[in-house]
């Protein structure tokens, strides 16, 4: 049996170069994990390669160490932890416990003299040690028994005697000398006058060590540094005080506690979903369901009479009715040969149906052509209206929630995945009531769900054509804008290469670095809008940009979307995505196409009405969310202003700049436009400076003009924020939750987020609560009347229709009075209607 192999790692230090060396990683709600991301890749490489018997991660505790009583000045040049590496240092201690590995710590010790009494102790029990660590000071610990790794991103480097030899001339038991004499630049150890490392190494080389030398300074060639040494004896001292590591520092270490044990898969399921880890998730060990006993009971389709299920309910998973299983008065089936009885089971609304992502099962059945209603629990949309914050809502993720089950990140069988959601629905159900957001789980998200299934099996309809010529446009305008690149920046080169950019921007055309990410200088867009000013190439590369991305993203993405059966495009809604209760669209995202440019307005000519008796009809809010903010806050002049029918924004520069609405110029308009919907979104005088181009104290002006004639607004905003804070959430006009966690964080910038989604969310979440009750009542509508019209997409504050040209009266009648009168507010709610045989080219109706 060979020995026993044990690995220390230097925790702390790589904890700062992970957090210095990835920027911009944190989650969904604002806690950074670039340094958790990059110390646990680290680790993961270190128990892979190295397969240890032993392991222990080292931390420093605090800066108050014994070395700072000895030195004050000790690692004073160090600035104190940052509070994003602060907040992050106990979730990696949490990772590496559950992990099945020892943390090791002591108050008033640094991680390098626990790692150097865990080295001392192993070679006591003859034991070999490998140290993780890149700090100079440790390699005073490589001997025989123990080596030091010091990982680098070109290659990690293995210390052993010969290679310190090789490294610094000097065997490792001189490591000392070398930082007695030249001093720690990390550590902010000073070295002696005159000595730097070359001539430490040539002293150390020449005497055999500083003991020697120290003797023999008499015999020191240089005059210069036989001064130095006579005159620093006290340095000298509490240099070599400073540089040995303490090998025996109190604390309790079993080294055979080292052991690494087998990880918690259910703590690191918690902690990898809590910071929303996907990459890790699917190495974790799956726990097998427990089905107590449940089996498929095999029926044939003429058998499903005889379930007697009308009034009851059934608990449903599969894609197709060929591969669908469902749960009913106690038992598990499986319908052999689906047919009429399958068929008028699942299309019965008298049969209530639970399921996980209902919405989806609609779409895959009635793709089928085999309906779905009663749409009654959806276990997905309920985890998301319970907490909105969630990065992942499959079955996998919410069983871990409320079951605390890890069932495997790629999912689990159609029989499991009932049985998760059997046992699912009660704890939802109550965390809904408990709550109060059941009746909005009843009355809205539920019935939802069936209204945007039909809409995504609705889809629409592509001008093909036009699409194709807008290609082939854009492919000429970017010919002649690469040519235009290449002439001003007089090189050819890849515009597509962020390394290629570079070169040309900052070396070759010499433009300022306006900030820097891992790889070296920006070029994203930002950088470039700010150089725009400074040189003409960096509008080009933006104009470049633009044109490519909606070339790929819609002009040529579109076509190969459209399903050849029904010859539309069947873009997906999703109810679980956003912590406002917006939907968002995917497959494509046709709620982000751009109306401001020539080809943004002509991919929205190309959504068309299908046939030539057929047009759109577009129902759009006006500025929803003015008027929501005017009923939360109950301002008289912001109400009064929308009652009176005036322009809101002229209404708001009249009274900052104290002028009649007559004599208000556009620009003064454009002011108050900003202003008005910069409070919505928490505005601050810096961002109002930068979009308008004014002097910061100007802005804020602006701002304080603003809250003095509208004074409840102000007063609105501060409560909302004090809500938060009290409670941890806020909610919309319907009792919509959002929770915010991060409004009492410690950090400015991510505390200041919170305070602005106190804010925003309410008006936000109140408008899509708005237009998904009017969505609900329209679609009943459309069915109850048997109207030849179709819902089709939904943009936020916009519906757009699909109908017959003689039906449009009826249509958009419907369409204005349930959306502006579907839920009453302190002022009046407009809808603008226009209508067209295109999306783009629409006229106003009515």
């Amino acid at each position: 049996m060979g020995r026993q192999r044990l690995v220390l790692i230097d925790a702390t230090a790589f904890c700062y170069r992970a957090f210095y060396a990835l920027k911009g990683l944190s989650t969904s709600f604002g806690q950074p994990t670039n340094a958790i991301y990059g110390f646990i890749n680290m680790l993961n490489k270190v128990v892979k390669e190295e397969k240890p018997d032993f392991l222990a991660v080292c931390f420093d505790v605090s800066r108050d160490t014994f070395r700072q009583k000895k030195f004050a000045d000790y690692k004073i040049q160090r600035p104190p932890m940052p509070d994003g590496l602060k907040s992050q240092i106990p979730l990696i201690k949490e990772i590496v416990s559950a992990y099945g590995i020892a943390v090791l710590e002591k108050e008033g010790y640094e991680a390098d003299d626990i790692i150097a009494t865990a080295v001392a102790r192993a070679k006591e029990k003859d034991w070999f040690t490998e140290i993780v660590s890149s700090d100079k000071d440790i390699l005073q610990l490589v001997n025989a028994d123990t080596v030091v790794r010091s990982p680098h991103k070109d290659g990690d480097v293995l210390y052993d005697d010969n290679k310190v030899k090789e490294r610094f001339g000097i065997s490792p038991s001189q490591i000392i000398d070398l930082i007695t004499l030249s001093g720690d630049s990390v550590d902010n150890i000073p070295g002696i006058p005159g000595i730097g490392e070359k001539t430490a190494v040539e002293l150390i080389g020449e005497f055999g060590g500083l003991n020697n030398l120290l003797k023999n300074i008499e015999k020191i060639k240089s005059e210069k540094i036989r001064k130095a040494l006579g005159d620093n004896n006290e340095m000298i001292k509490l240099n070599r005080e400073l540089a040995v590591l303490d090998k025996n520092v109190d604390m309790d270490l079993d080294l055979d506690k080292l052991k690494i044990e087998q990880p918690d898969a259910k703590e690191l399921f918690r902690l990898f979903k809590h910071l929303e880890f996907k990459k890790w998730l699917k190495d974790l060990p799956v726990e097998e369901e427990e089905t107590e006993g449940l089996s498929i009971v095999k029926l044939k389709d003429a058998d499903l009479k005889d379930l007697k299920l009308e009034g009851g309910e059934l608990i449903l998973c599969g894609d197709g009715a060929d591969n669908l299983v469902f749960f009913a008065q106690d038992t598990l089936f499986r319908v052999d040969n689906p047919g009429v009885g399958l068929k008028a089971l699942l299309s019965s609304r008298q049969v209530k149906k639970t399921g996980h992502d209902l919405k989806k099962i609609k779409v895959c059945l009635e793709g089928g052509g085999v309906s779905l209603g009663g749409l009654y629990f959806d276990t997905m949309v309920a985890a998301h209206l319970i907490n909105p914050a969630k990065s992942e809502y499959g079955l996998v993720d919410v069983a871990w929630d409320y079951l605390g089950r890890i069932s495997g990140s790629q999912g689990v069988d159609n029989k499991n995945a009932v049985n998760l959601i059997r046992q699912l629905r009660p704890k939802l159900e109550k965390e809904l009531s408990d709550k109060s957001l059941l009746s909005l789980f009843t009355d809205i998200e539920m019935p939802l769900a069936g209204v945007l299934a039909r809409m995504e099996l609705n889809g629409i309809k592509l001008d093909l054509a036009l699409l194709s010529r807008l290609s082939r446009d854009i492919e000429k305008r970017l010919a002649g804008l690469i040519e235009d690149i290449f002439a001003i920046s007089g090189c050819q080169f890849n515009i597509n290469s962020p390394k290629q950019l570079r070169d040309v921007l900052f070396e070759r055309l010499k433009l300022p670095v306006v900030k820097k990410n891992k790889t070296g200088p920006s070029t994203d867009e930002e950088v470039l809008k700010n150089l725009a000013s400074r040189h003409k190439l960096p509008a080009l590369l933006l104009e470049y940009r633009q044109l490519t991305k909606l070339k790929n993203t819609y002009v040529d993405a579109l076509p190969e979307l459209v399903n050849p059966k029904t010859g539309r495009v069947h873009t997906q809604f999703n109810q679980t995505v956003t912590e406002t209760g917006r939907l968002s669209s995917t497959h494509p995202n046709l709620q982000n196409i751009p109306v401001k440019t020539d080809i943004g307005r002509n991919i929205r000519k190309a959504i068309i009405a299908a046939s030539p008796d057929g047009c759109l009809l577009s129902c759009d809010y006006s500025q929803i969310e003015l008027r929501i903010l005017a009923h939360l806050s109950r301002d008289e002049n912001l109400i009064s202003a929308f009652k009176e029918n005036k322009d809101i924004h002229k209404a708001t520069a009249s009274l900052i700049y104290g002028l009649p609405q007559d004599d208000i110029s556009d620009s003064q308009r454009e002011v108050a436009k900003r202003v008005n919907f910069g409070i919505v979104y928490g505005l601050s005088a810096w961002g109002l400076s930068r979009d308008l181009g004014l002097p910061i104290n100007e802005a804020q002006g602006f701002i304080d003009a603003y809250f003095l004639r509208y004074p409840k607004v102000k007063e609105y905003i501060q409560e909302q924020i004090d809500k938060a804070e009290k409670s941890g959430f806020v909610t919309t006009i319907l009792g919509r939750r959002r929770y915010l966690p991060e409004i009492k964080n410690k950090n400015q910038g991510i505390r200041q987020f919170a305070q602005r989604q106190a804010v925003n969310t309410p008006i936000q979440g109140s408008a899509s609560d708005l237009i998904k009750l009017a969505m609900i009542q329209i679609d009943n509508q459309l069915k109850t009347r048997n109207l030849p019209a179709m819902m089709i997409l939904q943009i936020h504050d916009e519906l757009v229709f699909e109908t017959a040209e003689a039906h449009i009266d009826e249509v958009a009648a419907l369409a204005k009075d349930k959306m502006e009168n579907v839920l009453k507010l302190a002022v009046p709610v407009i809808v603008v209607i226009k209508k067209g045989k295109n999306w783009l080219d629409m006229e106003e109706y009515g």
